[in-house]
């Protein structure tokens, strides 16, 4: 993986949950290749299930989160107010960042500010697509909201992610389904898809062995009293 990771998706797709999980990950691996982590969120549109959410628990494990001028999940944390500190990981080659944009081509707007960084070839952009959402159910919309964010930002999805779910209701049937259109979307835009996600603990991997590469996801932007 490349130095910054720039997590794009549909409210919904999953994409803040990935990039949460794909933090933590990163952080317990033996093999990391950065001496720091951060995760920026970027997210100034959508309210709900952000990353700065789980400042404390990303800091806990070591990754540095970078959010709003006031770093509060708070009252300000509804104030599309972006900090110049935001610029500090993009800038420190030693820092491997992982960008959580908001959600369609509107909410990753933000990121081109922040567009002098990504004119090298030192990034990623990831679409996430979860075809179990209205707005991305089939593939001429996911083909649509993909297009629409390489048209906002001006930078090229370089590859996609398959995290069609329904949360708890989330059976094999549903990540198989979701993985082949996903296949198809990938051959028809000539974009890799890069992995099927699945809900650790809901789905055992072996129910879907047949799918590769696959990468497990935690409910860390699940909250507990949704499940009750």
């Amino acid at each position: 993986m490349k130095r910054m990771i720039v997590i794009a998706g549909h409210y919904g797709s999953g994409k803040t949950e990935l990039a949460v999980s794909l933090a933590l990950e990163m952080a317990k691996s033996p093999r990391r290749e950065y001496e720091r982590l951060a995760v920026v969120d970027l997210d100034v549109a959508n309210p709900y299930f952000r990353s700065r959410e789980r400042m404390d628990l990303l800091e806990a494990n070591g990754v540095k989160l970078y959010a709003d001028v006031y770093h509060s999940t708070g009252a300000t944390a509804e104030l599309p107010a972006l900090t110049a500190a935001l610029r500090a990981p993009l800038e420190d080659e030693g820092c491997q960042t992982i960008i959580d944009l908001g959600g369609n081509d509107a909410g990753a707007r933000v990121l081109r500010q922040f567009g002098k960084y990504f004119e090298g070839n030192d990034h990623e952009l990831w679409a996430v697509v979860n075809f179990r959402r209205y707005e991305t159910r089939d593939i001429d919309s996911s083909r649509e909201h993909v297009e629409a964010i390489q048209q906002e930002l001006q930078i090229p999805v370089t590859g996609l992610v398959n995290n069609t779910h329904l949360l708890r209701e989330t059976t094999a049937e549903i990540i198989r389904e979701g993985h082949e259109k996903a296949e198809v979307l990938s051959k028809e835009m000539s974009i890799p898809l890069l992995f099927t996600c699945y809900p650790a603990g809901i789905i055992a991997p072996e129910a879907i062995a047949d799918i590769a590469p696959l990468r497990p996801l935690g409910l860390y932007m699940r909250p507990a009293y949704l499940d009750k």
